[in-house]
């Protein structure tokens, strides 16, 4: 449970936590097979019910929801002009998804909102709650994901909004390591992947003496054992994985005549990036001549570090460390729409914990006791961030009319 929560709380709208938990309930049973694993891929039937479902219940508490183009789901007051703090997370799923991995900052939105409405709280005219449209990016045709969020920011609706916030589960173990309740998150890994290509000499590997080879295999995985010196010597907190390794021909008495790695580097910023870029090239071409091999490194994708907006975080923060003593700052190692949302609006996030860490799994699990406390949070954010933010844009827009 928190350590302790402020009597200065009693004054806030609180949340129907029995609602809230009920609705997470209802979204994971949409796309969930027999062994409670989601499989709501973006786009698919699931997908399109699990929106369908979002979109009536925002309707059938009186607010007025809708699709963009691109496959979003807002929801709103009736009747508003905005400007709005946009809330919210996404409702897709990688497959045998657990239930919280995006659900929850998209059902907790819809809390929050429901709850100012309900209230009738000045802030309630000012929220637009969004489920974004194919985040996770394994739908075919997805070029990586994120994409309801990239439409967002080239769509003029973004001018409408000045803040945006996500609370999300934190998908690791740092926090439950840590015994924290909540984390106000400061920005996200940027993310590079590579294909590392390698040309030796295929031979017999029986009658062919090492000081003889041209093994591609050997350069291949020399570099991904090493992959994990080189990103903590550019930065102890960066890590990279070696996902893929292919070897031709692939045959235990074959040398490999040619090889091929995928791997994938996540940091806290470009300069690290940059420097674990900088040694890897070093490292595989030092290695490719000693093996008298030829290789070549391709960057495939750059996603880059996200550092989040100032006053929003510290507004997320302060609520936070009023909520509960049990609260740490954290960088972000999952990639989110908040970092695609953050180059277009003041965006923040906050998380609560993952039991065991897991997640893109069924085994995925927050208590209760978090997921009903980062909810209350979102909405002391939104509440201190419009109060803190709103006077001054309505202001303008007075001043303009």
């Amino acid at each position: 449970m928190p350590a302790s929560t402020h009597s200065t709380h009693s004054l806030q709208p609180q949340i129907d936590s029995d609602r809230l938990l009920k609705d997470l309930n209802r979204l994971a049973q949409i796309g969930a097979g027999a062994d409670g694993a989601i499989h709501r891929i973006a786009g698919n039937d699931a997908d399109m019910a699990a929106r369908d479902w979002i979109d009536k219940t925002m309707r059938v508490t009186g607010l007025h929801a809708y699709y963009d183009d691109t496959g979003n789901v807002f929801s709103r007051r009736l009747n508003t002009s905005g400007p709005w703090l946009l809330i919210g997370s996404h409702s897709d799923t990688v497959p045998a998804a657990g239930h919280l991995d995006g659900a929850y900052g998209v059902i907790a939105a819809m809390e929050v909102l429901r709850t100012l409405h309900e209230h009738d709280h000045p802030m309630a005219d000012h929220v637009e709650t969004v489920a974004w449209f194919d985040e996770e990016g394994v739908m075919e045709g997805s070029r990586g994901g994120l994409t309801g969020s990239t439409a967002l920011t080239r769509d003029p609706h973004a001018e409408d909004l000045f803040a945006y916030i996500e609370l999300h589960v934190e998908q690791g173990p740092r926090m439950e390591r840590a015994g924290l309740d909540l984390s106000p998150v400061t920005g996200i890994v940027g993310v590079r992947r590579y294909t590392i290509t390698v040309t030796g000499q295929a031979n017999h590997a029986g009658t062919t003496p090492f000081e003889l080879r041209q093994d591609a295999g050997r350069v291949a995985t020399r570099v991904a054992a090493e992959l994990k010196g080189i990103c903590q010597d550019a930065d102890p907190a960066s890590i990279g994985n070696a996902g893929v390794i292919a070897f031709d021909p692939a045959a235990a008495n074959v040398v490999p005549g040619a090889a091929r790695v995928e791997l994938e580097v996540r940091a806290r910023t470009e300069e690290a990036l940059d420097a674990i870029e900088r040694s890897l090239t070093d490292f595989l071409f030092l290695v490719a001549r000693e093996e008298e091999c030829v290789a070549d490194l391709e960057r495939t994708s750059a996603k880059p570090a996200a550092v989040f907006d100032e006053q929003v975080y510290g507004m997320v923060e302060e609520v936070c460390r009023r909520r509960t003593d049990r609260c740490a700052p954290l960088v972000s190692y999952a990639g989110h729409d908040a970092s695609v949302i953050s180059t277009r609006l003041p965006t923040a996030m906050l998380f609560v914990p993952s039991t065991g860490g897991f997640s893109h799994s069924n085994r995925e699990h927050t208590a209760d006791e978090h997921l009903i406390l980062g909810t209350q949070a979102l909405l002391d954010a939104v509440i201190r961030t419009g109060e803190s933010m709103l006077p001054q844009l309505l202001s303008k827009t007075l001043v303009a009319a």
